[in-house]
């Protein structure tokens, strides 16, 4: 996948066309689906990231979010914000050839969905597929969800042309509040994957095995239910030092991780990519600052 270019006329059709109709943006959900779009299933397969004479430098880059309790509207505000993300990385020129992709992380141990993914994409079907995800809103209620198995099938089920060809890490944001499970469930990388593992993967091995692939950052969002807390926090730094992003407003989601993109490919520093926020009207750039500035880059 991943071919095509991205068009801010076409996406603006269809948000007209979306509002003249009444439909939602998330249709598939809102109008009463109960389990993962054929299309987001994870089951039996691999996402790929590949480069093409269209897109010869191809760089992937996965963003997956908890839709759990009150992370569900994190993919409302991404769909809403997708011009901002795309005209940074394309038109900014953070990134010269970037592959898109949307995926939803739940509960292994309670929920139908515990996990969806999207292909790479990109043009606008990227925002086709962010619109097939399940805002399933479950989760366990013990400040854990499934976050070790989306990792697993991140570092074993993604194939990226970026680092097999040019030994360049792609990029992947995880935006949650809590924990991942100590270890990977064999039956659920069985029955969501169909992977037989090790009764004992641990999440330590996983994020080692990802990181090789993957500079991978985990936001936390002010207003989340465990935003700030303590035990979640030293977890995740634990696991990716200090690619852990503090956010004080989930509305500046899409400009930070645009910008942590340009940051990684030295296609600007972070005084330039405020300056871009402020001559795209962004209100973004004081909480970016925040969030940016307070941490500093695992290599």
């Amino acid at each position: 996948m991943g071919s095509g270019i991205w068009s801010a006329d076409v996406y603006s059709s269809a948000a007209r066309y979306r509002a003249a109709t009444g439909r939602s943006a998330f249709a598939y959900s809102d109008e009463g689906a109960m389990a993962t779009h054929p299309d987001l299933d994870p089951y039996g397969i691999t996402r790929e990231s590949r480069d093409s004479a269209e897109h010869p430098n191809s760089l992937a880059i996965a963003v997956l979010f908890d839709v759990t309790g009150s992370m569900g509207r994190v993919p409302r505000i991404l769909q809403s914000k997708l011009p901002d993300l795309l005209g940074l990385l394309l038109r900014k020129g953070y990134a010269t050839d970037p592959q898109i992709m949307f995926g939803a992380i739940g509960d292994a141990t309670c929920d139908r969905a515990p996990l969806q993914v999207g292909q790479f994409e990109s043009d606008n079907r990227m925002d086709d597929q962010l619109g097939l995800i399940l805002l399933e809103g479950g989760g366990g209620g013990q400040k854990r969800e499934s976050y070790e198995l989306a990792m697993y099938f991140m570092a074993r089920h993604t194939s990226i042309d970026c680092h097999e060809k040019r030994g360049k890490r792609g990029y992947l944001f995880i935006i949650g509040d809590e924990m991942p499970y100590p270890r990977l469930s064999a039956r659920a990388a069985k029955d969501v994957i169909g992977d037989r593992v090790p009764e004992r993967l641990y999440v330590e091995h996983i994020a080692d095995e990802l990181l090789t692939k993957y500079d991978t950052y985990f936001i936390v969002p002010r207003g989340a239910s465990h935003a700030g807390d303590r035990e979640v926090l030293g977890m995740w730094r634990h696991l990716l030092g200090q690619n852990v992003l503090e956010l004080d407003d989930l509305g500046a989601v899409c400009e930070t991780i645009a910008l942590t993109v340009g940051l990684g490919e030295d296609a600007i520093d972070l005084d330039s990519g405020l300056g871009h926020l402020s001559e795209l009207g962004s209100g973004a750039g004081g909480s970016v600052r925040r969030a940016l500035g307070r941490g500093q880059r695992r290599g």
